[in-house]
């Protein structure tokens, strides 16, 4: 047990051209050369995976720490349902410059044409300045042959669903969503452990290499959904001292609490893995089987082993702002919830 505890992660920072100067300053490190667009918070993508940065598996990579016991760290029916990999990667990001309009593709088209996940995510609005939006989903109904012509005419903007944000708004983007952030965001990404992004538009600019980026105009015309929903923000309650409920999807859940004393978190129920990032406040971790504690500070992340998932937040100053996602695998039968009594009951 004293090799599973909450990991702590080295910086794993993005630069990319539409990025910013916040996050450095929010995550408390140095000032950064090159404009910052993402800091990887946990990540088991291969491309970019995160490193640890405390205890015994300080300096190795979160996907060799895993492999030791996934049932442990992952949660068993995660480690069976996803072949032992972390299926989710979190991010903070930071858009100076609008990002290019895209979307994402599902899980059978990503592994048909990449054999990789696809990519359901969701925002939640950290800092916006004033006048910032975004866009997340269409306005009006369009065809796969208007949606060509306005991409070649650059008109595609003006019939995607433009929303002005602030911040605790959270939208909820499942794959083939069209969607982006705009400038003067920064925000919380959950999203599936998946690197697969389709550009639709990026307004004729260079990347950081000052060439253009690549556009991917056909496999976002199959990847897309054109259907036009009535609500695309998320509304949900924000109690203090709650775990609020924002989003249950088969991909994730995601609760958000605004602590401002210890809050007791028994969330082994789940059978997964807790990702908290703390959004604002720092605060302490404290591990109720094994008496361990971290310091969990503002703009950083840990991962919480599904094993130990029962432990305790608390604020090191008036409050903490706490955004927790996993995958809800609790077992809802009868023979589930008076295991779960008993357990209680023999604590």
């Amino acid at each position: 047990m004293n090799q599973l505890y909450p990991l702590l992660f080295q910086p794993n920072l993005h630069p990319v051209v539409w990025g910013g100067r916040r996050l450095c300053t929010y995550k408390q490190l140095e000032a950064c050369d090159s404009p910052i667009g993402e800091s990887w918070e946990v990540s088991a993508v291969p491309s970019s995976t995160s490193i640890v940065s405390n205890g015994v598996w300080s300096g190795k990579p979160l996907t060799e720490v895993i492999v030791t016991n996934p049932q442990a760290w992952l949660g068993k029916k995660v480690a069976e349902k996803y072949n032992n990999q972390l299926p989710l990667l979190v991010k903070f990001i930071d858009a100076e410059k609008d990002l290019s309009i895209q979307v994402h593709p599902n899980d059978e088209m990503a592994m048909r044409c990449h054999g990789k996940m696809g990519k359901t995510e969701m925002w939640y609005v950290i800092d916006a300045l004033p006048g910032s939006y975004l866009y997340a989903g269409f306005s009006k109904q369009i065809t796969p042959e208007e949606y060509r012509q306005r991409v070649e005419e650059g008109t595609i903007m003006e019939v995607l669903a433009k929303h002005s944000v602030r911040p605790g708004d959270v939208f909820f983007l499942p794959a083939g969503r069209v969607h982006a952030i705009c400038g003067g965001i920064m925000l919380a990404e959950v999203q599936q452990s998946s690197d697969v992004t389709y550009r639709i538009y990026d307004y004729n600019r260079p990347g950081m290499d000052g060439k253009p980026r690549e556009l991917h105009t056909a496999l976002a015309a199959e990847a897309l959904d054109y259907e036009v929903q009535s609500e695309y923000r998320t509304v949900y309650r924000s109690k203090e001292n709650h775990a609020n409920h924002m989003i249950d999807s088969p991909y994730f859940s995601v609760r958000v609490t605004d602590i401002s004393r210890p809050f007791h978190r028994a969330l082994t129920k789940y059978d997964s893995f807790i990702i908290s990032m703390c959004i604002a406040g720092d605060c302490h971790i404290h591990m109720r089987s094994t008496g361990q504690d971290i310091l969990l500070r503002q703009g950083h992340s840990c991962l919480i082993p599904a094993a130990i998932a029962d432990y305790d937040v608390v604020p090191t100053g008036q409050h903490s702002l706490i955004l927790d996602a996993y995958l809800d695998n609790m077992d809802r039968s009868i023979t589930g919830m008076v295991n779960r009594l008993l357990h209680i009951t023999e604590k």
